[in-house]
């Protein structure tokens, strides 16, 4: 993340995962993909994740909240 708290990871069972740096504990798992998640990165604001997946959909996620704000397909 921008702050250098949290970490995002994209993983095989179609979640995104927020990681504490310090405690390396699940902070929140966003869910919403239906097939791995290959690609994630963090707005410069720190406010969005975007989220990037196999099953062809990019997401945009809320980091405060964990809800999907947005989702393309293509």
């Amino acid at each position: 993340s921008p702050d250098g708290k949290t970490v995002v990871s994209g993983s095989g069972d179609s979640t995104v995962k927020l990681w504490d740096v310090i405690s390396w504990a699940e902070k929140c798992s966003l869910t919403g993909h239906s097939c791995w998640v290959n690609s994630v990165a963090f707005s410069p604001d720190f406010k969005t994740v975007v989220s990037g997946s196999g099953d062809g959909t990019v997401k945009l996620w809320d980091v405060v909240s964990g809800v999907e704000k947005c989702s393309l397909k293509g």
